[in-house]
């Protein structure tokens, strides 16, 4: 394969392109391969292949297609957590009903085929802007390792990726208001939109309880960061976060919520005394 003139740039990145069909491996190759700020590209036709090559030497990235024979790449990604310093992952695939999978192995981003050039770029960039941040800062600590007082950092940069018209897009877990239970769903409510996604409420909980998520309800949680204050009327209670939303707070949850929001309140306080 003929490499660019810029192959040899200091910047460049040394990524690893899986999948398991010829065809769609040569097309990402020759995409990779031609796309600014990459430096090299080595193709692997199944999941077993690109773990050989991943104990042979570190890759700065891992291009990676989900439906594969065997290990498929969901499984392929989780493995990569644990390693002592995971590369980051783009997913490219055909199917668009793992974008949630794909959350939850922190992706870093989630491409649709046929690939476009200038949607490849983008993906690019946000392998080069996870690599230049950190990969703690971005992704979080996968293997748990992180001391207890660097959790919430990775955790206001998670970001979730839903799906609108066909096109996957990110949103940031600050933007998130509310969330709301819907049956096998959960619709995440922003200012200005609702996005609904298939992820049990229960780990929506577990995984942004440490970024200040607040169980209130058995159908929501709210993100404490929007909170403004406690209603009560005719003996129902519910929470304000501003902007006209509310949600409703249950006798269950009552308590618990109001010890976490005099707690956060004071703790927001202290620099001011």
């Amino acid at each position: 394969m003929t490499e660019p003139d810029d192959r040899d740039a200091p910047d460049g990145l040394d990524v690893l392109a899986v999948d398991d069909e010829p065809p769609a491996l040569g097309e990402l190759t020759y995409l990779l391969e031609r796309a600014e700020g990459i430096a090299r590209v080595t193709p692997a036709g199944s999941a077993a292949e690109a773990m050989a090559l991943l104990q042979t030497r570190q890759f700065d990235a891992v291009f990676l297609d989900i439906r594969m024979p065997g290990i498929d790449g969901l499984a392929l990604a989780g493995i990569l957590t644990r390693f002592a310093v995971p590369p980051p992952v783009v997913f490219v695939t055909a199917y668009d009903t793992h974008a949630v999978d794909a959350f939850e192995v922190a992706a870093v981003d989630y491409l649709l085929k046929p690939l476009r050039a200038e949607r490849l770029a983008q993906a690019i960039e946000r392998v080069r802007r996870t690599i230049e941040t950190g990969p703690s800062e971005v992704r979080g600590d996968p293997a748990g390792s992180a001391p207890d007082d660097a959790v919430a950092t990775p955790q206001a940069e998670e970001t979730i990726a839903v799906e609108l018209g066909g096109v996957t897009r990110y949103v940031r877990r600050s933007e998130v208001v509310y969330v709301e239970a819907q049956r096998d769903y959960v619709r995440l409510r922003t200012r200005d939109a609702g996005h609904l996604v298939r992820i049990p409420l229960s780990t929506l909980e577990e995984r942004w309880q440490p970024a200040g998520f607040l169980r209130v309800h058995r159908r929501f949680l709210v993100n404490a960061a929007y909170v403004e204050g406690l209603r009560s009327q005719a003996g129902i209670v519910s929470v304000d976060l501003g902007g006209d939303q509310s949600v409703p707070v249950s006798r269950r949850f009552a308590s618990a919520v109001r010890a976490a929001l005099v707690t956060r309140h004071r703790i927001d306080r202290e620099p001011e005394g």
